[in-house]
């Protein structure tokens, strides 16, 4: 007879634990596999939902620039054709000698990049050898 065909009252206190054990091992197995499944039920919706807001926003700026004004900052506003923000921020930067952060700062936002993680983006330029620092808070140019 297999362990769990026996009479619970003929099984030995070990017995009695694994099998318990094993039991509590498919209850958080069970468990982890509901909360998977609605993590990705969850990650369907707003998928979704993100597609639907991009569409509507999509929609909203042609009529804003059917109407001759500016569409407001973001992604599909970009001035610089395809770039990359990296790439804008080097040639930002490339356009003068020496730069400092601030003075960055304000020529991405008016090329209609999100600047609010610019420090990092410039670390990682310099990091790849793209920027040099002179000094702290200057760039310039690799």
């Amino acid at each position: 007879m297999t362990e769990t065909m026996k009479n619970p009252m003929e099984m030995s206190a070990q017995e009695l634990y694994a099998l318990a054990r094993k039991r509590e091992e498919q209850e958080a197995a069970a468990k982890e596999e509901a909360v998977r499944e609605q993590r990705q039920a969850l990650r369907e919706q707003r998928r979704e939902l993100v597609r639907r807001h991009r569409k509507e926003l999509a929609a909203l700026d042609r009529e804003i620039s059917k109407l001759g004004g500016k569409v407001s900052a973001g992604r599909a506003s970009r001035t610089v054709d395809d770039a990359g923000p990296s790439q804008v921020i080097c040639e930002i930067v490339a356009s003068e000698p020496e730069m400092s952060i601030g003075e960055i700062r304000e020529r991405a936002a008016a090329a209609g990049l999100n600047v609010k993680n610019i420090s990092q983006t410039l670390g990682y330029l310099k990091k790849q050898g793209r920027l040099d620092s002179p000094r702290r808070g200057v760039y310039r140019a690799a």
